[in-house]
């Protein structure tokens, strides 16, 4: 079983300092921030390696916990008092430990799932802007931006057979989460919503081709671009969710399908895996290569600023257009 638990820091990030030359005056403050940025990065990298090479003695993490059973590992959000949201550390977590089973041959199948009463709510919206990135333009904004497109190709790339054992709310980056897997199986009271629309921009994470291809383009649209929250009952209608069962019995059902997966030839079933994503998803990164830059662009305009104000104070906003 594998729970997310959520580790500080930024892995695998660029040293901005060492391809630009701050030789002007007029540039030290941006020397200062970069270089801020630099060592941040720089520790928080080797945190990571040291974890990943087995330096510390094991890999843990500080919302994600990983059990084992068999050939069957089991991941959990293990962030309760927020509904599971995702956060930068959470994300790079979720990267870190799907990639880490690369080198786990032994686990054939792997169920993801929430702790507590929801599976993902998505962004977390509480956690404030990092400041040195921030202020350090667009180009650490950019990269920082793609780290939920890194955690969902990570889940998406997995040799293993993944499967969502879907409770409570997916919504936003959780809904993309979910979409990334095999199979989804759904509590009973699970439900699903994309509220980006709801805050004045666009879905990114590639994920906007994940949810077309469960559920078809004007479903799709219903969800993203009208921002609909759908219940278990039309997922599963819709072909989203493989299958829906009682909360209680979740994790058993879910468990089920991992176990009877995990006991097929792994050589044949991740090849068949690996070419049923590749037929369904050859043209998702060209059209999909601008949705971040899309997303940043959409933030900047007035309409995100009136989005946000009316989704915060549950009133109905009035666009501009601008």
């Amino acid at each position: 079983m594998c729970i997310f638990n959520r580790a500080s820091g930024v892995g695998n990030a660029i040293r901005p300092s060492r391809y630009l030359n701050f030789t002007s005056p007029t540039l030290t403050s941006g020397r200062t921030i970069l270089s801020r940025c630099e060592s941040r990065y720089v520790r928080d990298m080797r945190y990571h390696e040291a974890h990943a090479s087995g330096e510390s003695g094991m890999t843990t993490y500080e919302n994600l916990t990983i059990e084992k059973n068999g050939s069957v590992a089991t991941i959990t959000f293990n962030r309760p008092d927020k509904a599971n949201a995702l956060d930068h550390a959470h994300l790079l977590d979720i990267e870190n430990v799907a990639l880490s089973f690369r080198d786990d041959p032994d686990t054939r199948a792997v169920v993801f799932t929430g702790k507590g009463q929801h599976f993902s709510s998505g962004a977390d919206l509480s956690a404030h802007p990092d400041p040195v990135v921030k202020n350090a333009g667009l180009v650490l904004r950019r990269r920082r931006a793609r780290l939920g497109e890194r955690a969902i190709e990570a889940i998406y790339n997995m040799d293993q057979i993944t499967i969502a054992a879907w409770n409570g709310a997916a919504m936003g980056g959780g809904a993309c989460l979910a979409t990334a897997m095999d199979f989804r199986i759904g509590a009973d009271d699970c439900f699903m919503q994309y509220p980006e629309i709801l805050i004045g921009v666009n879905l990114m994470w590639k994920s906007l081709p994940l949810i077309a291809h469960l559920a078809g383009p004007a479903r799709a649209k219903r969800l993203v671009v009208g921002g609909e929250r759908v219940d278990a009952s039309t997922l599963y209608d819709w072909g989203i969710l493989d299958a829906v069962v009682n909360r209680e019995s979740l994790l058993e059902e879910a468990l089920s399908w991992a176990t009877r997966y995990a006991a097929l030839a792994p050589i044949p079933a991740q090849m068949i895996k690996r070419s049923v994503n590749a037929i369904v998803s050859s043209l998702d990164a060209a059209v999909m290569h601008m949705d971040v830059d899309q997303n940043i662009l959409s933030a900047t305009t007035d309409d995100r600023q009136i989005a946000v104000k009316a989704y915060l104070e549950k009133s109905d906003p009035s666009f501009t257009g601008n």
